[in-house]
């Protein structure tokens, strides 16, 4: 009797592990909750990880994390998970996951894989390139992107800069291992650090940005006592004049070093492994398996096609004399802003105007739009000679909206046509609605909404260039022929980037090679330090029009455009694999039974 006793206990505790097993739709999505918290989990300000995981936004995490665990530390805990979420990935077979489950599995697949394989060349990135290098992602992420709006936001500030200096100096120590290695950078992208860093330490420590970003943004803090203000100002400006500013100085003296060493050629193929490390970077941007060579050819085949398509415009207006950009130069001619004290006033203010204007022109193409606004705003000074425009999300707390960043740096400021096609892929219906909408889905998963394991180039640039082709089509130029000349002149931009940027990585082109091909120098440079992400835009334009042309042409009559906007926008941001594989589920339910 005992025997069956003890039988039926065994038989009990067994169905109670199976039952805690995965076993379905409803453990699959605890599982990726759980996973993607423990991804986005920050370090605590003692010893090791928070017990709890971050119910922080993805951005809030990230600036922790940037500040209060070594980026070593950072990869290697990252590392040992997406093994693991590999691995756990396999316990759910799709037959056993809904649509929505099943696009959460293949996406998190890709971004695990991603990661992995892009681990052996994390040193091809040099520590303090001047764009997104570690010097200028302290200040973009403390100054600008760090929370402070509770009067306790102003201690975890200070806390962040007092990180700072360490993390500069640790940044210093890696760098020093990868040049030891051969990766060091060209002689001009030291040169371009360099400059930040002279700009960074020009002025003295109660002027410095990280001093500056406080006093300005800890004034509308309700219930910020004014001496605690004041004390906490004071001890910025001592941390600056104390620990950062001699830490910034460290790493001018250390870039200085590595000028003898440096020469000017430009391409990652210089470097160890460097074909390796691009085909994998191409692989990540594009989410594509494109060769270098394949992408090349795509991009001649549409630098031709857009340039004779400019060139029939050109024509039609009387203009058949000279080359294309000197055409180009007379049709659509910048027109230069009046002699004002701040001129940069205007030029926002038209931002904000087309983007009004665009956000009337959506309703008729978009059944979604985005809750939150979006504004236009300066880029800092102490990156806008080398930034570009771009875009940054709302925080998932609603403190703010999208922000649609422009940089103005002047000489020379100028009312352009090409400012309605930048507007409406930074910000609407491009970047801002993709994003924000995203960010608002309530039937997403908060990792995806969120974007917490990053985005997906070719998607989120893809769909931003997508639209401003979708503008052309729609006729919202009609009466403007030169802001559609800047339109195809845009779209062409980001066709000579497919040739430029592999060309600079595979085929030994140099900086003026690419600087003679029609791309400025600020561009060339940001290629130089971020093979393969120029590539992505075209290659992601084209693969959203293919799941569209495919759609129109099995849908017929049935194709609503507004309905595939939905589709794409609903689904977020995912690989153009995975993209495809949604719209042809979509197709399938859209035709007639």
């Amino acid at each position: 009797m005992k025997f069956f006793h003890l039988l039926f206990w065994l038989v009990g505790f067994a169905s109670v592990l199976l039952a805690a097993e995965p076993s379905g739709a409803t453990s699959f999505d605890r599982w990726a909750e759980g996973f993607s918290k423990e991804w986005t989990q920050t370090p605590s300000r003692g010893d090791g990880l928070k017990k709890e995981p971050v119910e922080a936004p993805a951005e809030a995490d990230e600036v922790d994390g940037i500040f209060l665990e070594s980026a070593r530390l950072r990869e290697d805990r990252k590392f040992a998970l997406a093994q693991r979420g590999l691995a756990e990935l396999s316990q759910w077979p799709a037959a056993k996951l809904n649509a929505t489950q099943r696009v959460s599995a293949e996406l998190l697949r890709w971004h695990l894989e991603t990661f992995v394989a892009g681990r052996p060349f994390t040193e091809h990135a040099f520590v303090f390139r001047q764009l997104r290098g570690l010097h200028v992602s302290m200040v973009d992420s403390l100054a600008e992107r760090s929370t402070l709006r509770r009067p306790k936001d102003v201690n975890d500030y200070l806390e962040r800069l007092g990180k700072v200096a360490t993390r500069i100096d640790e940044g210093i120590v890696r760098s020093r291992t990868a040049t030891a290695r051969g990766l060091l950078p060209p002689r001009f992208i030291l040169e371009r650090s360099l400059q930040q860093l002279e700009m960074f330490l020009a002025p003295v420590a109660e002027q410095n940005i990280f001093v500056v970003s406080l006093a300005r943004r800890s004034e509308a803090i309700k219930g910020l006592d004014p001496k605690v203000r004041a004390d906490a100002l004071a001890q910025a400006a001592r941390v600056v004049a104390e620990q950062v500013r001699p830490a910034y100085a460290r790493v001018g003296a250390y870039l200085r070093e590595l000028l003898p060493r440096s020469t000017d050629a430009a391409g990652i193929s210089r470097l160890p492994e460097g074909p390796a490390a691009y085909a994998q970077a191409l692989q990540a941007f594009t989410s594509t398996r494109l060769t270098a060579e394949q992408i090349h050819a795509i991009g001649l085949r549409e630098v031709a096609r857009l340039e004779h398509e400019m060139d029939d415009l050109l024509r039609g207006l009387g203009l058949r004399e000279g080359n294309l950009e000197q055409r180009l130069a007379q049709a659509a001619a910048p027109i230069p802003l009046p002699a004002v004290p701040e001129p940069r006033g205007i030029l926002l203010a038209r931002y904000t105007e087309i983007i009004r204007d665009a956000e009337k022109r959506s309703a008729a193409l978009f059944n979604l739009k985005p809750l939150a606004p979006v504004e236009v705003r300066r880029v800092p000074l102490l990156t806008e000679k080398t930034a570009s425009a771009h875009y940054t999300s709302p925080p998932a707390d609603g403190s703010r909206g999208g922000i649609f960043w422009v940089p103005l740096p002047g000489p020379g400021l100028a009312l352009t046509p090409r400012m309605r096609s930048l507007a409406y892929h930074e910000a609407v219906p491009g970047h801002h609605f993709q994003l924000a909408i995203q960010q608002e889905l309530k039937e997403l998963p908060r990792f995806r909404a969120r974007r917490l394991f990053g985005g997906i180039s070719a998607h989120s640039e893809g769909w931003a260039l997508y639209v401003e082709r979708l503008a052309v089509e729609q006729g919202w130029y009609e009466g403007d022929v030169p802001g559609r000349l800047g339109a195809l002149s845009s779209e062409l931009f980001r066709a000579k980037r497919l040739v430029v940027d592999t060309g600079l990585h595979t085929q030994g082109w140099t900086r003026q090679q690419a600087i003679d091909y029609g791309i400025s120098a600020s561009e060339v440079e940001r290629y130089v330090v971020n093979p393969g992400q120029a590539c992505s835009y075209m290659v992601g334009l084209l693969g959203i029009l293919d799941a569209r042309g495919k759609a129109q042409a099995a849908l017929g009559r049935t194709f609503s455009l507004p309905a595939f906007h939905d589709v794409v926008l609903r689904t977020g941001t995912v690989p153009l694999d995975l993209l495809a594989k949604v719209v042809d589920e979509w197709i399938s339910t859209q035709r007639p039974r």
